[in-house]
């Protein structure tokens, strides 16, 4: 089978991602593409039509809480830790002068 990526192909990607290759790292990037592809390629030739699908490393099925309402929350708490507010709105020194 004739490989996806050459030469013309590496000199695109390395356009698009806007990287510049020397000769030397054009060589070894297509040696190393060339190699993935082909493990690739070893791994869809596995028959996996009996194995279970997997979507994480674990059985829980939620481990997080319900998103219920709440409704006594501490909204305002800490305010008066601020040297300046008017009304509902805090005065916060500034960061970039």
């Amino acid at each position: 089978m004739a490989s996806p990526i050459n030469k013309k192909t590496l000199e695109h990607l390395a356009q698009l991602a806007r990287i510049e290759l020397d000769p030397r790292e054009e060589e070894r990037l297509l040696h190393d593409l060339q190699k993935i592809l082909d493990y690739f390629g070893e791994l869809q030739a596995l028959d996996t039509a009996g194995v279970v699908p997997l979507t994480g490393g674990t059985l829980l099925r939620n481990v997080f809480r319900d998103d219920d309402e709440r409704r006594n929350t501490n909204r305002g708490a800490g305010t008066d830790a601020f040297p300046e507010s008017r009304g509902r709105l805090l005065k916060v020194p500034p960061v970039f002068e």
